[in-house]
This record gives structure tokens, sequence and C-alpha cells, in this order.
């Protein structure tokens, strides 16, 4: 099997090798839809690389191919709902407007990283949309959606995923926002 893109070693479909995924991402992957789950292809890397820019020269990947998953906390009335936006390593979260907004939150922020590993099950430079909590709002920016093979996280900081944006809008709960990143 090869990679849509990028210069990677071991290529592998990720339903075939869910030992090295993080639970939750595991898990999902079980249960999702069959052909959805087989499009997803994991590929092994040193995660000393894990961060985007460093892993997108090691391993020729172009940037705009990328996505970030950021763990935002929104708060409203005393209440705090864990959130995730996904937007191209090649732009930013607009966490002040957009996500607020959209969450009707009164103010929104990057979850700690401590909140945002013990709740998501995975590892911090590698969470991933892939298998997070099903009662978090999941917002994909339209550019992630709309780019044919999209880089992320395997919700570890060794591999990464690769797979169809459509596919991202088609994770549980994921909804599709034009604007969400600046």
């Amino acid at each position: 099997m090869t990679a849509p893109f990028g210069n990677f070693p071991d290529v592998r479909r990720a339903v075939d090798c869910v030992a090295e995924l993080a639970g939750p991402v595991a898990a999902l992957l079980k249960e999702w839809d069959a052909e959805l789950a087989r499009a997803v292809r994991y590929v092994d890397t040193d995660p000393e690389l894990a961060d985007t820019a460093v892993f997108c020269a090691a391993y020729q990947v172009p940037v705009e191919a990328s996505a970030n998953c950021v763990v935002v906390a929104a708060k409203r009335g005393g209440e705090t709902t864990l959130a995730a936006g996904v937007v191209l390593a090649t732009t930013r979260l607009d966490v002040n407007k957009a996500v607020r907004g959209h969450l009707g939150a009164r103010k929104a922020s990057f979850a700690p990283m401590d909140t945002a590993v013990g709740e998501s099950g995975m590892e911090y430079g590698g969470i991933t949309p892939v298998g997070l909590p099903a009662h978090w709002p999941l917002l994909i920016d339209a550019a992630v959606a709309a780019t044919p093979w999209v880089l992320i996280g395997s919700g570890r900081r060794r591999g990464k995923l690769i797979l169809p944006g459509a596919a991202l809008a088609a994770l549980p709960g994921a909804q599709v926002l034009d604007g969400l990143a600046t």
C-alpha cells in the first residue's frame, strides 16, 4: 500500500494495525462504516518528528495536506463544554469568533493540555478527530472536508492517519463549517 503523498516507509490500512493506535481511535475504526474505515491509512513515523512543520519537512508532506485537531474549552453560565476544531495546518482555528459563536459560548479558549489528553484518551501532539468522545462538538473547516487526502494525528505521537477529507466530514457528530479557520 502507498500513501497519496509523502515519503513513508511503512503504510498500512489503519484497520489492520489497531494496536498502533490510541484506544479511542481503534474503537471508532472498528465500529465505523467499513468502507470509510478501510480508506484510512496509517503511516508509522518517528514521534520526535510529530510537530507539523518538522514532520512535513522530514516526510515530504505538503503542509496544505496536513490538518490539526485543536481541543477547545467553551464556557457559558458556569458550564464548560469541550469541543474539537479541525483546520488545515496552513491556517489557525478561529477560537474567539467562529468557535465561540457557533457553540454559543461566552468565552472559548484552547483547553489545557492535561484536560485535552485526559478527556480524549489520546497523547498530546497526536490528538485526532477520529475517536473523540461522541458528545463533543466536532467542528471541521470546509477546506479540510474538501481536501482529497488529509494527514492527521493517530491519537499517539508515533504515527499519523491519512484519509479523505470527506471521511472526516462523515465522522459521528461532525459539523462542516465555512470560516472556521483564519
